[in-house]
């Protein structure tokens, strides 16, 4: 456990919304929704072919740090019963009114994923995308997915690769990553990772987000981004490089 706390980490993320930077539009209207969805998707584009949002129709789908509610509406849109949590009420705030301009219903709170306020086996499906590595205490969030989770369910849990090309790429350029200033952020080696979820018998493990061009870098450095590290990465062959995405994710299932 780090020496932050949750109270700490809301604090944080109440003040320090995912993806804000990304559109021009006022936070809250449908062009900012529609551009948060578009960048999310764009970026995270591995996302819609790992995850079959129409699969979870009729059931129950719990998003752990949902933020603004991009996921969350595209599971309300396939037809689960989605509840979406995060620990920062402005963040739960604008999954409100993402889920009602979309038309779309889901159950939205403000809770801590150390802390989850639901009862044992409540989900068919836990989707805990980018919150594990900035908890206070990131084992108490798994176990509490795992907790919720019924048997035979799913859960995906994302963390970020410290044997990364974006991690190696950071240190060359001198250019932080982004929310470096949270109370917690933690990178994962697939070894840790594994041992982190352990408590599922069965796991996949997958790396992926690799460089597709940012709209949040300027200058020479993004410019030099861009321009260059995105296309000459991507023509390696994924053989030499398809460990090294960013976001390491796994599958785990409750058996």
């Amino acid at each position: 456990m780090s020496g932050a706390t949750p109270a700490d980490v809301r604090a944080y993320w109440d003040s320090h919304i995912h993806d804000l930077a990304v559109s021009t539009n006022a936070p809250g209207s449908p062009g900012f929704f529609a551009d948060l969805d578009t960048y999310h998707f764009e970026k995270l584009h591995h996302l819609l072919r790992l995850v079959d949002f129409a699969a979870w129709r009729d059931r129950d789908v719990l998003d752990v740090g949902c933020g603004a509610g991009v996921e969350v509406v595209r599971f309300a849109q396939a037809g689960a019963r989605v509840t979406g949590v995060d620990a920062a009420p402005k963040a739960i705030a604008l999954a409100t009114e993402n889920v009602r301009q979309h038309g779309s219903q889901a159950r939205l709170e403000v809770a801590d994923a150390e802390a989850l306020p639901y009862r044992d086996a409540s989900f068919d499906f836990v989707y805990a995308h980018g919150v594990v590595q900035y908890a206070a205490d990131d084992r108490k969030v798994i176990s509490e997915c795992h907790r919720v989770l019924r048997s035979g369910g799913l859960a995906l849990v994302q963390v970020y690769n410290r044997r990364s090309w974006l991690q190696a790429l950071s240190r060359v350029m001198k250019v932080p990553l982004e929310h470096e200033d949270a109370p917690v952020l933690r990178r994962y080696t697939w070894t840790e990772l594994q041992s982190l979820v352990q408590v599922f018998p069965s796991v996949k493990i997958i790396a992926e987000r690799f460089p597709v061009k940012s709209r949040l870098h300027k200058g020479w450095k993004g410019a030099a981004f861009n321009g260059l590290f995105v296309g000459t990465f991507n023509a390696l062959p994924r053989a030499w490089v398809g460990r090294l995405g960013w976001h390491l994710l796994a599958f785990c299932r409750k058996t």
